[in-house]
């Protein structure tokens, strides 16, 4: 493309094509044929072939895009956390949430049991969710954290001269850093909300304060922790992490501890054992590497000689900070203490408490070495010898003996991975038990095989072991997966030992494969069955602790509008009310995905906000009148957090009928298989590499795999590239279907149901992002028809060549067929939905330009590539194999075949006698090649990426 000519200003530019846009828009309100997006794509692409609009246009274009698409989400992020509605703007703690807490607690006791225990933690997760740099993050949070518009502005303008596309090289130390930047703020705003509390209760009980423990909300983490689906994080890295956190706390300790003679013993303890953490951090093995026998030798001896100076419980430094509030002089001391005493009583000797994972068959391969039963526990057939054979070895199992030097030999990934967590236990922080999250959970033999490794290594009683309902079949049936284990006296006898059952609810697969909001439906529904479940078994008395993992996106179950509305989406009243109804206390868990999920956290005022918002949410569930809260409420007018008498619990039958039919909608739409070709033909090279984990799959000829079924993808790169196309169908599809059952009963529930309403504007919102006229420019861009209408019409010299290559390698590819079926599939319920909800939002008209300029840049490069010359089959790839890898956007690679075979350097062995008659070789370079054509393909394939990351910022988050 060529240089920029000057002929339009950047706003100029920006002003003509967003009147492009709008014309189209009203032109094709005439004419039901034409499809305005493409039209505008047309328009752009002529505009191109003329030099109106060159390379250095687009890009300072894109500066002005990027500016409004950044300012937009610093105030939505603004906004979602409720910072302009926190009601002290020293600490954002809402001041009479926190004074009305001891005082409906009434007595001293009851408000020690109630803050005296952890009813919410907050937990930082990672996978392939970073999709800005840091550097744009961190300018957007403190943009975000500004409360004047003047003020963020520059803020906003240096985000924007920086590239919205992620970081190049994302490690499992960058995702570690970016998770330990958003705990350590979080920790701050939980020491905010204790001194508050504190604040609070010495007001209340001037005598009796100091006497609190407080635990009531915490900081966790998975990032290092977790090996589903990953090979590449070794046992070494996250012991390593566990250091970098303990290091973490007691740096915490030193640094907060105010320099009075009372805490000179609690130092000199908190000092030692730093010290000692950072000689084990110094001999610890570095990310990437396998270390030699020797190194893991050298860093197992550290974490032995040095683990009584480090210390491995918090209870040593639990005394000594409880010796040191009492012996403090002024309350000011005191109270500096106590908040410390605080955070470690929550966390132990970590910044961050820990979350292990990994999948059910790594579970089963583990302990099927042990056994000799054949085929697969989740087999309805082989059901019953499972639960008896792993029942006759709980009866006998014996604890054996962990050292470093079985943990290096350990093959199985379950058992090492039990060995890493009993050593974590034994010589880095045994304080509290550890959470072990089980993927794919669909059987409650993986329960109790997982129970049986627990034992087998020593650590049942201090391990948390927790399933994932996440698939369509594991939310349909958690409830007898959690029977067949409660059936087992092992895992009863465990639960009440340790005092809590643990679930964890996944929104990612489940809302790709079911539809998210009937996913939500589902969840919920399982969430109640569970308590009736533990009412059955008379265990009231555990505690029930709900995890609910999704990320930022609506796409996996975070709602859109507001954190208010996200909490209240993910624990709906109904279900906390039969909890308390029953005398079953719950512990709250809730994630934070990614770049996306700790803006959350990105600067002290965010989290602090953050907080606030939890807090509001956790104690309007223990306090009777919620009067005191109605300050802080962020939601639509008529909406409290008690939401009684909700008639969508009234009406059964509609709620189960609509959310079935999604269900039923969304499964069929899964198994089409155009909707594989959309999301797989060049969706995901639209978006770039966004975390550590590997997420592509390669064919065996090279080039991305063709997608024959959305399962053979994971499901951030589904929804990112749902994003990415125009039409988030996993949180639209089949609600229309579903509405046009009972229409009136439809607009009821959205007018009156509170739960019904705050579950249908995450559909809004999606509906907002979604355009099925950019689909289906989308889609016609792949169709060899469209193209072949388009040679038949053009005046372009040499475009109806171009044009027709074109048909024909798409025609090869055979998409075309499945993918108009599939717009009409999708289409027919939107329709539907359209005529159910009226009122729902069209894209935006800048989200709809980026849409067509990318398409435009996707066809120029079309265009670009059929001028690549003919060349001899290159490691079994033929011109036309080349030309179908560029049809699907695999430019990179692509370009590097193209290097080999068109090398810009000359060939080496020119001018050089090797003793017979010269054989044939390439006499020169190819620069022209390079110069007109492979780099123009480069450029303009950065800015098709460039594009993918300002439509991440319009829709508000990634995958």
């Amino acid at each position: 493309m060529q240089q920029g000519t000057g002929q339009r200003t950047p706003a100029e530019l920006e002003e003509h094509l967003l009147g492009l846009i709008e014309a189209s828009r009203e032109q094709s309100a005439e004419d039901p044929f034409r499809n305005p997006v493409l039209a505008v794509t047309l328009a752009i692409t002529r505009r191109f072939d003329r030099g109106e609009i060159t390379g250095d246009d687009l890009d300072a274009l894109f500066v002005r895009l990027r500016e409004q698409a950044l300012a937009a989400r610093a105030e939505r992020l603004r906004s979602y956390v409720g910072l302009d509605a926190t009601a002290d703007p020293e600490t954002a703690v809402p001041a009479r949430l926190v004074a009305a807490i001891p005082e409906k607690a009434g007595d001293f006791e009851t408000f020690r049991d109630l803050v005296g225990r952890t009813a919410f933690a907050i937990v930082f997760t990672a996978h392939p969710t970073f999709g800005m740099k840091r550097a744009v993050a961190a300018l957007i949070a403190q943009s975000a954290s500004l409360p004047e518009a003047g003020a963020r502005a520059p803020l906003v303008a240096e985000a924007a001269a920086l590239s919205t596309r992620p970081d190049p090289q994302i490690s499992l130390d960058d995702e570690f850093d970016q998770a330990c930047i958003a705990a350590n703020n979080a920790r701050l705003a939980l020491d905010g909300f204790n001194g508050a509390l504190l604040d609070a209760a010495r007001r209340r009980w001037p005598d009796r304060w100091t006497e609190l423990a407080l635990r009531p909300l915490a900081v966790a983490s998975w990032v290092g922790c977790d090996t589903d689906g990953r090979t590449d994080i070794g046992w070494w890295d996250t012991l390593r992490y566990r250091l970098e956190s303990k290091r973490m706390q007691f740096d915490r300790v030193i640094r907060e501890l105010p320099a009075i003679p009372a805490t000179q013993v609690v130092r000199g303890l908190a000092e030692q054992a730093l010290a000692a953490v950072n000689r084990q951090l110094a001999v610890a093995p570095k990310l990437g590497t396998k270390p030699s026998l020797e190194a893991v030798h050298r860093f197992a001896l550290a974490l032995i000689i040095e683990r009584e100076r480090a210390q491995t419980d918090a209870g040593t430094l639990l005394a000594g900070l409880a010796a040191a509030v009492a012996a403090a002089p002024g309350d000011a001391e005191k109270r500096a203490i106590a908040v410390l005493r605080a955070g470690v009583a929550t966390h132990g000797l970590s910044n961050a408490l820990p979350h292990f994972r990994l999948n059910a068959s790594q579970i089963h391969n583990a302990v099927r070495r042990v056994t000799d039963l054949e085929g697969e526990p989740a087999d309805p057939a082989q059901r019953r010898s499972h639960l008896a054979t792993i029942h006759t070895l709980l009866n006998d199992v014996q604890p054996v003996a962990v050292d470093f030097g079985a943990l290096a030999a350990e093959r199985a990934s379950a058992a090492r991975l039990m060995m890493t967590i009993a050593q974590i236990l034994k010589h880095v922080d045994g304080t509290h038990p550890v959470r072990f999250l089980i993927a794919e959970t669909e059987t409650g033999y993986t329960l109790l095989a997982a129970l049986w490794l627990a034992r087998h290594y020593g650590i049942a009683d201090k391990l948390e072991i927790t399933p994932l309902f996440e698939t369509a079949e594991a939310l349909e049936q958690g409830i007898r997966v959690l029977d067949d284990a409660l059936r087992n006296p092992h895992w009863r006898q465990y639960l009440k030992r340790i005092g809590r059952l643990t679930v964890q609810f996944g929104y990612s697969d489940s809302g790709r494969y079911v539809g998210q909001l009937a996913a939500t439906f589902w969840i919920e529904r399982l969430r109640l069955r569970i308590t009736d479940m533990l009412v059955q078994n008379g265990l009231q008395g555990v505690e029930l602790a709900i995890f609910d993992t999704h990320g930022e996106s609506i796409g996996r179950g975070a709602h859109p509008t507001s954190l208010r509305d996200r909490l209240a989406y993910l624990a709906p009243e109904d279900a906390r009310a039969k909890n308390r109804a029953a005398g079953i206390r719950v512990r709250l868990e809730s994630s934070f995905q990614g770049t996306d999920g700790y803006l959350l956290f990105g600067t002290r005022a965010l989290a602090e906000a953050s907080v606030a918002r939890v807090a509001e949410h956790v104690y309007a569930l223990d306090i009777a009148d919620e009067d005191a809260f109605s300050d802080y409420a962020l939601s639509e007018p008529g909406e409290g957090p008690d939401a009684d008498d909700d008639p969508v619990y009234a009406e059964t039958d509609f709620a189960l009928e609509f959310f079935t039919v999604v269900r039923q909608d969304m499964e069929a739409l899964v198994d089409d298989p155009g909707y594989a070709a959309l999301l797989g033909t060049f969706g995901p090279s639209l978006i770039d590499r966004t975390g550590s984990r590997p997420v592509a799959r390669q064919s065996e000829s090279g080039g991305p795999a063709l997608i024959t079924h959305p399962r053979q993808m994971r499901a951030i790169p589904n929804n990112a590239i749902l994003h990415q196309l125009g039409y988030l169908a996993n949180s639209l599809h089949g609600l229309g279907r579903a509405a046009g059952r009972a229409p009136d009963l439809f607009r009821d529930m959205r007018r009156e149901s509170v739960r019904f309403s705050r579950a249908f504007r995450l559909a809004q919102h999606a509906a907002s992002v979604g355009d099925l006229d950019v689909l289906r420019a989308y889609i016609d861009t792949l169709d060899p028809a469209v193209w072949l209408e388009r040679a038949r019409r053009t005046q372009k010299d040499g475009r109806r060549e171009e044009l027709v290559i074109i048909a024909h390698s798409l025609d090869r590819l055979g998409l075309a067929p499945g993918l108009r079926r599939l717009f009409g599939r999708l289409t027919c319920d939107w329709l539907s939905l359209q005529m159910a909800a009226p009122d729902l939002k069209k894209m935006s008209v800048r989200l709809t330009l980026l849409h067509a300029i990318r398409l435009a840049l996707i066809h120029k490069i079309w265009f670009t590539a059929v001028h690549i010359p003919g060349f001899r089959p290159h490691a079994g790839m033929t011109r036309e194999q080349l030309l179908e890898r560029f049809l699907r956007l695999d430019i990179e690679g692509c370009l590097k075949l193209l290097e080999d075979i068109f090398p810009i350097t000359p060939d080496p062995t020119l001018g050089l006698n090797f003793g017979e008659p010269a054989g044939p070789r390439d006499v020169g370079t190819y620069e022209a090649e390079h110069t007109g054509l492979f780099e123009p393909i480069r450029r303009m394939f950065a800015q098709v990426r460039e594009i993918s990351g300002m439509i991440q910022h319009e829709v508000g988050a990634f995958g």
